[in-house]
């Protein structure tokens, strides 16, 4: 696979040109962008998929040309649209999307690592994990104050919200959606009935919720079966992708990689962070490990990177993720490869395992993985009391 060829967006590229929509989504993006008499919050739901990022991404582009900035709330674990797999992130947006058919990684605002695909291991802590995302996008971009009143200082919002929309995961929606009461809630629905969500402003009851508006429009694909089938295809290898592009990061851009041989080979050579076993507590998501193998399950893994000191609520917020290249037990030291920078990295004391997998592509070559790295050591993180 050539691995440059599909990467996301770059500033050199031409610009963007928004494409032809059908009447239906032109309607529901007019409404949205210039009816609100406040900057809009919208949740963008409906089966898999439907076209919820492709509307997602058209939203954005009409609401910058409207306000300076907006919210980008992605609460599909896996499928994301502006960091990785496994993360629950918030976003602050300030520029049109050139490309539409995919997004390049971008920094969060604030993150948390739920360590899995799907919400389906832990739907509370999905759920709760949202709500704080929510509630710290109101208090610092969604509240008017004494210093600037005007229509500008607040900021809309969009919520992409992922495809299980049967069971457990309409449960999730419902409770979303009454918890945020959103401006609009755009529901896009496909020629598969049986798929998709009720008809109407089904998270309603006979509690107050707000005065959202609901918006329901068909999907742009005829051929959504098909479409379908070649998606779920192609899910595991885009976020394989997304989780190459990220840690490419760690290479230098001096590197001409277009492989993913080449990245695997780039990946075994660079050096790693050292990280004292003393230096984080490690928190298993969706399972338990015996005390004596906490540090040892770690090896050849991918831990969401975690600072204490930057939680919302009682969560710590994920600054990024690091693959744990190998351990030594004697020593009591773990090796570490990541992009985040290093004054990032000097405040993570947390280490959350879960079921995010380090692409195959990336264990062609045995460095990837073996212990005859761990003498190259680029860093000592400085020691922290916990």
């Amino acid at each position: 696979m050539n691995f440059a060829s599909q990467s996301g967006t770059s500033s050199t590229q031409t610009p963007r040109q928004t494409p032809h929509v059908s009447q239906q989504w032109a309607d529901a993006l007019h409404a949205i962008t210039t009816l609100s008499q406040t900057p809009p919050i919208a949740v963008i739901c409906g089966p898999k998929n439907s076209g919820k990022s492709t509307f997602s991404r058209l939203l954005i582009n009409c609401l910058l040309e409207r306000y300076d900035r907006l919210g980008y709330l992605d609460t599909d674990v896996g499928q994301p649209e502006f960091f990785l797999p496994g993360c629950l992130s918030l976003h602050i947006v300030d520029e049109c999307l050139v490309d539409l058919m995919s997004t390049s990684i971008r920094e969060p605002e604030r993150c948390f690592f739920f360590g899995d695909i799907s919400s389906k291991r832990d739907p509370e802590v999905y759920i709760n994990h949202i709500f704080r995302l929510y509630d710290y996008f109101l208090e610092n971009f969604h509240q008017s104050n004494h210093h600037d009143s005007g229509r500008n200082s607040l900021v809309p919002l969009i919520i992409n919200t992922a495809g299980w929309v049967k069971g457990t995961g309409f449960d999730v929606l419902v409770e979303l959606l009454r918890y945020v009461s959103p401006t609009y809630v755009v529901q896009i629905r496909i020629s598969a009935e049986s798929k998709n969500l009720p008809t109407g402003a089904f998270w309603s009851s006979d509690e107050k919720n707000g005065p959202s508006e609901l918006i329901e429009v068909p999907a742009v694909f005829t051929d959504m079966l098909i479409r379908s089938v070649l998606m779920r295809k192609n899910a595991h290898s885009m976020r394989d992708l997304r989780l190459s592009e990220y840690f490419k990061q760690c290479c230098p851009s001096s590197l001409n990689i277009c492989t993913n041989k080449e990245l695997a080979r780039a990946l075994a050579s660079i050096p790693p962070y050292q990280v004292h076993f003393s230096q984080v507590k490690v928190m298993h998501l969706h399972c338990q490990v015996p005390k004596h193998e906490v540090f040892h399950s770690l090896n050849a893994t991918i831990v969401g990177l975690a600072a204490s000191s930057s939680s919302i609520g009682s969560t710590p917020c994920c600054v990024g993720l690091g693959i744990v290249r190998s351990i030594d037990a004697k020593k009591g030291v773990l090796y570490v490869i990541t992009p985040v920078s290093l004054c990032k990295l000097e405040e993570v004391d947390i280490l959350f395992q879960g079921f995010i997998e380090i692409p195959t592509s990336l264990l062609q070559l045995r460095g990837c993985v073996s212990p005859y790295m761990s003498a190259n050591v680029l860093h000592k993180l400085p020691a922290k009391d916990m």
